[in-house]
C-alpha cells in the first residue's frame, strides 16, 4: 500500500523511521509498512459467509459457511502461534467476519496475545451493540467497504439497503470510539465517484480511507473488462494524491492511502520531483523502505480452512495448512519453489518489469494479476501505467526484450487512444 498522506503531506520522515531502528516490533502501527524485518501481516479469511453478493468478491463467497472452517479451538492454536512468530497485526476478514459467532472472543484472545487486530467488513452488520462489543474487544480499526454513491454500492453488493446499513455501522463505530475508515475498490463503473468517497469521509467524521486498484481473483475476474484503461488509472491516482493535499492544507486531519498498485508510488515520487526534490528524495527513500508489493514476504493470507497463501487475491495456490503444521514454519520454508522466488522475485521477473529502475520500490507489483492475464507469474503487472521513458525502457533495452521473447501486448487496456479524463 501507499501512504499517499504520509508522503505527500510530509507526516513521515526516514528519520521519523530510523529513530525506531526500523523494527517491527518497535515501530508504531502507522509505520510498520517501512521496517527492516518484514514481518507478515496476516489476513485471516475467518469465513466464507456473507450476507451480501459482491461482484467483485475476491473469496467467492457464499450465504453460508464452507466445510471444514477452524474451530475456535483450532484457531486460538493459530493466533497464539502468529503472535509467538514475531507478526504484529491480524486482520479478519472473510466472506464477513462478523457472520462468525466467535470474532469477539477470538479478536479479544489476539489481542491479549500481542497482535494488532483489524476487521474487514461490509459494515451492514454493525449496530449500536456490535459497534460496542467491537470496541470492548479491543480491535484497532475497523474497514468498512463501500463501492460509490448508494445506487452505485447496492448494485456492486448485491443487495438493496447496503448503502444505508453500511453507513450506519460507520456511525455506531464512531459514536463508540472505534476508529473506523473507507475501503473502495476503484474500477470502470464507479472511479468518477471518488469525490463523493472524500465528501463522505468529511460529512461522516471517518479519518481514513483506503483506494484499492482491482485485482483479478475470486469473483473480481469476472470484472477484467470494468477495469480502468491505463490513462484513466493513471489520472485517478492523481486525483487521489491532490485531493490530499487539497484536504490536508485545509486542516482536515485524513490518512489517504492507495493500495494494490505500486505504480502508485513510483508516479507520486515523480510528480513530487518536480516541485520539491528535497521531499521526493526522502519519498523515494520511505518507498524503499517499504519495499513494493509484499506478496509472500510481509503480508500473508490464510483462508477459513487454514491454508496459507501468498496474499489474499492468490487462493487458488497453498503452501500449507495451519491445521498440519504452523503457520511459523510455513511461513519462513522456502523448500517450496513459489514461496522461495516470491520472497527474492527479481531475477524471475521479465518483460517491462525486469529492466524498471523503479523495481526496488515496487517490487514486480502484483504477480497474481499478470498470472490471470498472461498466463505467466512473471510476466508485467498489467495495471502498471507508468511510460516507458520513465521506468527507461528505451530502444535498445526493448529490442533487449525482443530478442527473448518477452514483449506482452495487452491492447484490451487501450492505453493510449482515449483522451484525457479527468475526475471533476
Amino acid at each position: 500500500m501507499i501512504g499517499v498522506s504520509k508522503l505527500l503531506c510530509g507526516l513521515v520522515t526516514p528519520h521519523d523511521i530510523l529513530r525506531y531502528g526500523r523494527k517491527s516490533k518497535e515501530l508504531p502501527s502507522n509505520m510498520l509498512q517501512f521496517s527492516s524485518d518484514k514481518k507478515p501481516i496476516v489476513v485471516w479469511n475467518m469465513t466464507d459467509a456473507c450476507n451480501l453478493r459482491c461482484v467483485h468478491c475476491y473469496a467467492s463467497a457464499s450465504p453460508e459457511p464452507s466445510a471444514h472452517e477452524l474451530t475456535t479451538s483450532e484457531a486460538k492454536t493459530m493466533i497464539e502461534d502468529i503472535a509467538q512468530s514475531g507478526s504484529t497485526t491480524l486482520l479478519f476478514s472473510g466472506g464477513e467476519p462478523l457472520c462468525r459467532k466467535d470474532l469477539f472472543e477470538l479478536g479479544a484472545h489476539a489481542k491479549s496475545s500481542g497482535l494488532r487486530t483489524v476487521i474487514s467488513t461490509n459494515g451492514t452488520l454493525i449496530d449500536d451493540a456490535c459497534a460496542a462489543r467491537i470496541k470492548s474487544a479491543g480491535f484497532s480499526y475497523v474497514g468498512i467497504s463501500l463501492d460509490g454513491t448508494r445506487e452505485t454500492n447496492d448494485r456492486f453488493r448485491g443487495c438493496e439497503g447496503a448503502y444505508d446499513d453500511a453507513i450506519a455501522g460507520i456511525k455506531n463505530c464512531v459514536k463508540h470510539g472505534v476508529k473506523v475508515g473507507l475501503r473502495f475498490t476503484i474500477n470502470k463503473a464507479n472511479y468518477l465517484q471518488i469525490p463523493n468517497i472524500f465528501e463522505l469521509m468529511l460529512e461522516q467524521k471517518v479519518t481514513r480511507v483506503c483506494f484499492y486498484h482491482l485485482v483479478y481473483s475470486g469473483r473480481g475476474s469476472g470484472l477484467i473488462n470494468d477495469s480502468l484503461t491505463l490513462l484513466q488509472a493513471r489520472n485517478t491516482s492523481e486525483y487521489i494524491f491532490d485531493k490530499t493535499v487539497e484536504l490536508f492544507k485545509a486542516g482536515h486531519a485524513v490518512e489517504v492511502l492507495t493500495v494494490d498498485n505500486h505504480a502508485d508510488g513510483v508516479f507520486l515520487y515523480l510528480k513530487e520531483a518536480q516541485t520539491d526534490p528535497q521531499r521526493a528524495g526522502e519519498i523515494l527513500t520511505l518507498l524503499e523502505y517499504n519495499g513494493g508489493n509484499n506478496s509472500a514476504i510481509a503480508i500473508a493470507c490464510v483462508d477459513s480452512r487454514g491454508e496459507v497463501h501468498p496474499d489474499q487475491f492468490w487462493r487458488h495456490y497453498s503452501f500449507g495448512n495451519v491445521k498440519n503444521k504452523p503457520f511459523s514454519k510455513i511461513w519462513p520454508d522456502i523448500s517450496d519453489d513459489l514461496m522461495l522466488k516470491l520472497k527474492n522475485r527479481k531475477p524471475f521477473l521479465k518483460g517491462r518489469c525486469s529492466i524498471c529502475k523503479y523495481l526496488n520500490i515496487c517490487n514486480g507489483n502484483f504477480r497474481v494479476r499478470a498470472e490471470a492475464i498472461f498466463n505467466d507469474i512473471w510476466a508485467p503487472d498489467p495495471a502498471c501505467y507508468l511510460t516507458d521513458e520513465e521506468i527507461g525502457l528505451d530502444a535498445a533495452k526493448k529490442s533487449e526484450l525482443e530478442s527473448r521473447g518477452e514483449i506482452f501486448k495487452y491492447e484490451w487496456l487501450d492505453k493510449s487512444k482515449l483522451p484525457k479524463h479527468h475526475i471533476n
